[in-house]
């Protein structure tokens, strides 16, 4: 039995429980009791998310246990102060269990209590400035979706918390329990820590239906030439017509908007699997390595290679 203990400050950010169904799943894909979860806040009783639901959670002591601690954070970690006796508990509990994690602003619980004081977290994008600042003693990597440093644990905010999650999953029971899973939670895409918080297809932001399903058409055959005939013909509009309407609804030409999907999709293949750049780049839709290559450093400015280097460090 694995013991998965939420410390839940008042106030706590309500996504935190979106990583609970997570667990659930991997119990029922394993078909026995792998994960035991269990809510403490430090007085016990009752305790207050941010949206108003109310949650019953056990005392947080200095003789509580579990194997996984998971530090929920608030919506805003600036205006909110932790006690000193929560942030003596998490410093005592989390160097005492075998993990312990950071969830979005829970990074800010956790560098409060000295659990990582030179080490590598991440958090919020929109927060992980402040966290920087206020401990500059913490190597803060603002672009991850979630960071692993021995037994620490930190994510990025909201839906990042469910990749870590996952991550956590994989590590006890393997990849393909927590795909599973990922694919019981009807997950668009199964996250690896090292990606981007930020996203190519949430920033274009189109407007329209059609436009969004010629975005997830390109993004599904990013091997093919995808050129602006195919996609006009996806939005049921003339080439010149949808180039315009295109345009209008994301600030970018059709050309430039795939361009960076496929260096989105490139940079994932480098850092999660073995396969020669050659491979990588025809793959998602590069003529050869050197056009990757010039891709790779309008949108990065860093070459394919450093990316893949940067991704394989030791992170001890």
């Amino acid at each position: 039995m694995h013991r998965i203990g939420y410390v839940l400050p008042e106030g706590f950010q309500v996504m935190t429980f979106s990583t609970q169904p997570v667990f659930e799943l991997a119990n029922l894909l394993a078909r026995r009791t792998v994960y035991e979860v269990e809510n403490y806040a430090l007085e016990g009783g009752a305790v207050s998310a941010s949206f108003g639901l109310t949650v019953h959670a056990r005392p947080l002591t200095a003789r509580s246990s579990a194997d996984t601690w998971m530090v929920a954070g608030a919506v805003d970690p600036l205006a909110t102060s932790t006690s000193p006796a929560l942030l003596r508990l998490v410093d005592k509990l989390g160097s005492k269990a075998r993990r312990i994690c950071g969830l979005c602003t829970g990074a800010f619980v956790m560098a409060d209590a000295g659990l990582l004081d030179g080490r590598r977290a991440t958090t919020h994008w929109y927060w992980a400035d402040a966290l920087q600042r206020r401990h500059p003693e913490v190597q803060v990597e603002a672009d991850r979706i979630y960071i692993t440093d021995g037994s620490v644990w930190t994510s990025a905010g909201m839906t990042a918390e469910i990749d870590l999650a996952l991550g956590l999953v994989e590590a006890d029971l393997g990849p393909e329990l927590a795909r599973s899973v990922a694919h019981r939670l009807v997950m668009h895409q199964r996250r690896s820590g090292g990606q981007s918080q930020h996203s190519e297809m949430l920033r274009l932001a189109p407007k329209s239906d059609r436009i969004q399903q010629v975005l997830e058409h390109a993004r599904r055959h990013l091997a093919q030439p995808l050129s602006v005939e195919e996609l006009a013909d996806v939005a049921h509009l003339s080439p010149r017509q949808f180039s315009r309407v295109f345009a209008a609804e994301t600030g970018q030409s059709p050309a430039k908007a795939v361009e960076g999907l496929r260096i989105e999709a490139a940079r994932l293949m480098l850092e999660s699997s073995r396969h020669p750049v050659e491979v990588v780049a025809k793959e998602t839709g590069f003529r050869d390595r050197r056009h990757l290559r010039e891709a790779f450093m309008r949108g990065f400015g860093v070459p394919p290679q450093a990316v893949r280097r940067e991704a394989r460090m030791p992170r001890n």
